[in-house]
């Protein structure tokens, strides 16, 4: 429905502007943004590289305005894996905000994060370090230490040092987003689920399973009461529960958490998005343990050890 008024809103900005002017340039944004959201990604790069040529033309190649046009097509190359032509972009988005703001601008953090999960990414992980801690810094500086954007910033360096199997380094940073994000927010926010998720999975590495089930567990009671029982979210909340229960020989407990799991999935993505294949996977998994008696996943895990199939995995999101 709003994307009839969006295509409106264009051409009455054409045909009183002319095709080349700023106002124009906004209304192709705001069109490609709805477009990308709808799964139209070759529609929507086309109105942005329009709307970045508009502001090139009206403010210069430096302008902010500019940064915020190439800053918006990286995301949309980034998220269709064209990572190799998103990244020039995005380091131009930085320096472009650099001279016009200051080193230590918020919207400059905003910029070295983008690069730096970029990075992460394609596995350069330290290249990708010192700009997380850099924005992470820049946000502690600007913003004060508590405020909901110096979470996602510890969040994201958190994950990046459990990428480089440092979980003593990224413990600490994980529990800190979630206190803050609790403090700022309140303990129910589906912000705070996602903290508690990836705080458990950091625990699940380390062995420390009974309070990682718990994080899982308050999570999914988040997410249920944000977005309904039926939302993904919550399927992906129960399959992250189901998955820990399997493995601490829960599996009776585990299996109507993956069943309900993979109908949310079934209902609510098409077929082979991968949260649908990968929750059907575990089920498949799960029943497999439970028709031979098992309550332990790690159990079935182990006697395919030897086995030439792909490996079956339940990735954590």
């Amino acid at each position: 429905m709003a994307e009839p008024l969006y295509r409106r809103a264009l051409l009455i900005d054409e045909a009183r502007f002319g095709p080349d002017h700023p106002n124009v340039a906004v209304s192709l944004n705001n069109l490609a943004s709805l477009l990308e959201a709808t799964n139209r990604p070759d529609e929507a790069e086309a109105f942005m590289r329009r709307a970045l040529a508009i502001d090139e033309a009206s403010f210069g190649p430096d302008h902010p305005t500019v940064a915020t046009a190439l800053n918006n097509l990286a995301q949309l190359l980034q998220d269709t894996n064209r990572l190799d032509e998103a990244e020039p972009l995005m380091r131009r988005v930085i320096e472009i905000l650099e001279e016009a703001f200051g080193e230590g601008h918020p919207n400059v953090a905003t910029a070295l994060n983008n690069l730096a999960r970029l990075l992460q990414a394609t596995n350069r992980l330290t290249e990708a370090e010192p700009l997380m801690r850099r924005a992470l810094a820049i946000g502690e500086a600007s913003l004060g230490p508590d405020h909901p954007n110096v979470a996602i910033r510890l969040n994201n360096l958190a994950t990046l040092l459990q990428d480089t199997n440092r979980l003593g380094e990224a413990e600490p940073l994980m529990r800190r987003a979630l206190l803050i994000d609790e403090t700022s927010l309140g303990p129910d926010h589906p912000n705070v689920a996602i903290r508690l998720n990836n705080l458990a999975f950091l625990l699940e590495a380390k062995g420390e399973w009974e309070e990682s089930a718990g994080m899982y567990r308050r999570a999914l009671e988040i997410d249920e009461a944000s977005f309904g029982p039926g939302h993904p979210k919550v399927a992906t909340r129960l399959n992250n529960l189901a998955d820990t229960l399997a493995r601490t020989g829960r599996l009776p407990d585990a299996l109507p958490l993956a069943k309900r799991a993979k109908t949310i999935f079934d209902a609510s993505l098409p077929d082979g998005h991968p949260y649908r294949e990968g929750s059907a996977r575990l089920l498949q998994m799960l029943e497999a343990a439970d028709s031979r008696g098992m309550t332990d996943l790690s159990q079935l895990e182990a006697m395919e050890e030897t086995s030439d199939d792909e490996p079956r995995t339940s990735p954590k999101s």
